[in-house]
C-alpha cells in the first residue's frame, strides 16, 4: 500500500508541486545539495537516513528533474554525485520560506539549532524567501548563503545548478 496518494495529475498547481516537494526527506535532500553536499555517503551521514529512503528520494528528485547525476572517480570506482538542475535551483525560495517560517514560528531545541538566509551581496540576513529585505536584490542560489549554526561558524555559499554544458555531457547530446 502506498504511503500517500499520487497528486501529479491534480488540477491544483499547489497539489502537483506538493507531489514532489511535500515529502520532508526530499526537501532535506535538496537542502544538502544546496549546501554542496551531493554525494550519497555524505548525505546519508548528514541526514542520518536509511539507504533505501535516501535512494528512493534521490531517484524521485532525478526523475522530477530537480537533480541530475554527475559521475566522479572514487579511487578507481566510478560513483555519482547529485547536482541541482535549473529546475532544482528554482526550489530555493521554497526552502528559504520553510527556514524563515520555522525561525519565526517554531521554538528551536537549542541555541545553535538555527538556520538563517543571508544575502551574500550585502551580507545581511533576510526575512523574505525571494528578495533581500535589506537591499532589495532578488535572491538566487548564486547570491545567497545559508547560515546553519550547527554546521559552521559562518554562512555557506549555496551550490548552483550545473551548467548546461556539464549537464549535456552527463546526459548525452540533446535530441
Amino acid at each position: 500500500m502506498p504511503l500517500r496518494s499520487d497528486w501529479s495529475q491534480r488540477t491544483c498547481s499547489m497539489a502537483r508541486g506538493l507531489d514532489i516537494l511535500g515529502d520532508p526527506w526530499s526537501v532535506l535532500v535538496l537542502r544538502e545539495v544546496f549546501f554542496g553536499n551531493g554525494r550519497f555517503d555524505a548525505m546519508k551521514y548528514r541526514l542520518a537516513v536509511a539507504d533505501s529512503v535516501l535512494t528512493k528520494r534521490l531517484a524521485g528528485l532525478v526523475e522530477a528533474g530537480l537533480l541530475s547525476k554527475r559521475a566522479y572517480d572514487d579511487g578507481g570506482r566510478t560513483r555519482h554525485e547529485y547536482v541541482l538542475t535549473p529546475s532544482g535551483e528554482d526550489t530555493l525560495p521554497v526552502l528559504n520560506a520553510v527556514a524563515i517560517w520555522s525561525e519565526k514560528h517554531l521554538r528551536a531545541p537549542s541555541d545553535t539549532a538555527h538556520m538563517f538566509v543571508v544575502h551574500s551581496g550585502c551580507g545581511r540576513r533576510t526575512s523574505s524567501a525571494d528578495t533581500c529585505t535589506s537591499c532589495g536584490q532578488r535572491l538566487t542560489a548564486a547570491n545567497t548563503s545559508w547560515h546553519s549554526l550547527t554546521r559552521t561558524p559562518a554562512p555557506v555559499q549555496l551550490a548552483t545548478a550545473a551548467s548546461r554544458a556539464t549537464t549535456a555531457q552527463q546526459n548525452g547530446p540533446a535530441a
